[in-house]
């Protein structure tokens, strides 16, 4: 069953011509064909050809062609041969072989042609059915031409839909990456003064920071496996947040703004805090430092986001985090660096045009 739902054009064509010529030589019972034998072995060399046609396309139509050359001036009657080279040409160009599908057709002709030319008084093909032909011909390869169109905007489509899921699922893995990493690191250290403090009350502050950033956490989360609606994106408005949640564990977040605040498209928004949070969570599991500058940078044509520590400095290890980050900033046509400062501590800067580059 397999074998005849890959062959089935093919067997096709070959039952049309076989039946067309059988039903041809039969009914010109009035003479004794001539050259039978030529006519059915070009017959059954053209059908077997077919069957070959999606690896050889282009050698398939010229033999095909051939055949058609040697049958009609040797054989009488004319049979259905035609048909597999029309067959074969269609193919050949429903490949993406246009350009040699028309010279194959427009030879074709032009053999055609002379071949009539040289028979003088008799000749086997009219004016009109020249014509006809030749109408044929062109459309065989049009329609082929246009299939293969349409199955390169459909392989395109589908393509494009593939690279889309793709980017999207990796958009998602960054938010939840974002989400639970800022949070879960925060939670760690809470518990951890919890765990090891001897102060009641700083165990019972610690448990509360807790309960609130795990709150906050599960909050991000349904927003993000929401698909992140509109009205749950975060933003630079909510930076003030991100500092209150670090200032929980001891550390001082100063947020400063350079340039007049303006409103940002969705994705530039969500990227520049998104970068502020993962540095955040970066500086309270790595850095031990005490003070954290986040600045905020607005020009007519970027924003910018600067994360300054005072912490132990040095070189970052590499990881999801600043690989996330600097995807984020690419995506959207910017850049990311995270470096040590000269004067000690730790500084991320990214850089958020307002137009995605294309």
């Amino acid at each position: 069953m397999a074998i005849l739902r890959r062959y089935a054009a093919e067997i096709a064509v070959t039952v049309a011509v076989i039946a067309g010529s059988v039903v041809v030589s039969l009914g010109d019972g009035a003479e004794t064909p001539r050259n039978a034998a030529v006519g059915w072995v070009c017959v059954a060399l053209a059908c077997a050809a077919l069957f070959l046609r999606r690896r050889y396309p282009l050698p398939v139509t010229i033999f095909t062609a051939v055949c058609c050359a040697i049958y009609y001036p040797q054989t009488d009657p004319d049979g259905f041969v035609l048909l597999a080279f029309a067959f074969a040409l269609y193919n050949n160009a429903s490949t993406g072989r246009i350009r040699s599908a028309a010279v194959v057709a427009a030879a074709s002709m032009g053999g055609v042609a002379i071949g009539e030319m040289g028979a003088g008084a008799s000749r086997q093909v009219d004016n009109f059915a020249f014509l006809l032909m030749a109408g044929w011909f062109i459309a065989l390869v049009a329609v082929g031409a246009v299939t293969y169109y349409r199955r390169e905007a459909e392989r395109t489509k589908e393509a494009e839909a593939q690279r889309r899921a793709t980017d999207e699922r990796l958009r998602i893995a960054r938010e939840l990456h974002d989400v639970l990493g800022h949070n879960l690191a925060l939670i760690n250290v809470q518990a951890g003064a919890a765990l090891h403090g001897k102060d009641p009350a700083k165990a019972e502050e610690a448990l509360t920071t807790i309960k609130k950033t795990s709150k906050e956490a599960l909050r991000e989360l349904r927003a993000t496996l929401g698909m992140l609606r509109q009205a749950d994106t975060p933003s630079l408005a909510r930076v003030a947040e991100l500092a209150e949640s670090a200032g929980a564990h001891g550390l001082t977040v100063r947020t400063e703004i350079d340039g007049t605040a303006t409103e940002l498209p969705p994705d530039v928004e969500h990227a520049a805090f998104r970068v502020v949070q993962e540095a955040l969570t970066n500086v309270a599991r790595h850095a031990a430092a005490n003070t954290v500058v986040v600045r905020i940078g607005y020009t007519p044509h970027d924003v910018s986001v600067q994360i300054d520590d005072d912490g132990r400095g040095g070189t970052a290890e590499p990881g999801n985090g600043i690989r996330g980050m600097t995807e984020r900033a690419e995506a959207l046509g910017g850049e990311l660096t995270a470096a040590a400062r000269e004067d000690g501590g730790f500084r991320v800067r990214a850089r958020l045009p307002l137009r995605v580059k294309k």
